[in-house]
């Protein structure tokens, strides 16, 4: 049975998280390109090394940080996104387009 230390919860079995994906910086939601946000949402490097994911605890509800070695699989460490996050980005709506108006843009 694999555990994860879950930093609200502490140790609980695996089949209680979810992965949440790979942290990256994001890209600014109000200004980048479709195909920027979409390299953000969709992919990946997928690369061998420690890696700073994104997991949610399932039952609690609770998304957490965790440090793991894509190799071995070992989770390194966990902790409260707090830790790295400030601030809470806002997401506003863009100004609907005609389909005109994006071919010419």
């Amino acid at each position: 049975m694999k555990i994860i230390n879950c930093p609200l919860n502490g140790p609980r079995n695996s089949s209680e998280f979810v992965h949440g994906g790979e942290l990256r910086q994001m890209p600014d939601p109000n200004n980048c390109t479709d195909k920027e946000w979409a390299d953000y949402v969709f992919y990946s490097d997928n690369q061998i090394g420690l890696i700073t994911e994104w997991w949610l605890h399932a039952p609690s509800g609770y998304w957490f940080i965790a440090e793991r070695h894509t190799g071995s699989d070992e989770i390194m460490r966990t902790y409260d996104p707090s830790e790295i996050f400030t601030h809470r980005v806002e997401f506003t709506e863009k100004e609907e387009r005609s389909p005109s108006e994006e071919v010419e843009a």
